[in-house]
């Protein structure tokens, strides 16, 4: 923990100065359904339009905000949520309320029985939420299969660069 403060505290300020306001709080729908806010390193402009990842727009992100979403250093933030017990490090990652498509499929399944997390079988697989219900299934089947090893083997292969995560639409 000491040792992850000063790098916390290292991108808070290249991201105060990248954008003025470092960090990015959204609403997004948890266990149950029941909305949370989430923690996240700003990677876009203050101001972008609130939607998926898959539908902003590419110019939208800042220098440092790709160096962020590459290095996945932007999901830092979101300790705090699994600390405060809205997410996992493992499970479903949190859509948005407006993602009804998406939501409707995890329901569905069974996946919002879960905490969301910040890395899971979908993220290292490179599914995202442009693809609502191969990602609902993908999720689905991540959660029924969850042990302890794959758990683990989710956040190694995550800390190893595996997976995309939401991609940009490009112009």
């Amino acid at each position: 923990m000491t040792l992850g403060l000063p790098v916390l505290a290292a991108l808070w300020l290249v991201g105060l100065w990248d954008t003025g306001a470092p960090l990015f709080r959204q609403q997004r729908v948890g266990r149950h359904q029941r909305p949370f806010v989430l923690v996240k390193f700003r990677t876009m402009r203050p101001g972008t339009a609130s939607v998926a990842t898959h539908l902003a727009d590419a110019a939208a992100i800042t220098p440092f905000g790709r160096f962020l979403r590459r290095s996945k250093l932007d999901e830092l933030p979101q300790l705090w949520n699994v600390l405060k017990g809205d997410m996992s490090l493992v499970g479903p990652r949190p859509c948005l309320p407006n993602q009804q498509e998406l939501i409707e499929e995890r329901a569905a399944r069974g996946v919002f029985a879960a905490r969301p997390g910040i890395t899971g079988l979908a993220l290292i697989s490179g599914i995202d939420m442009s693809t609502p219900r191969l990602l609902a299934e993908t999720d689905a089947r991540m959660l029924q299969d969850l042990g302890l090893r794959a758990y683990f083997s989710y956040i190694f292969k995550t800390l190893a660069g595996a997976g995309r995560g939401d991609r940009i639409r490009q112009e």
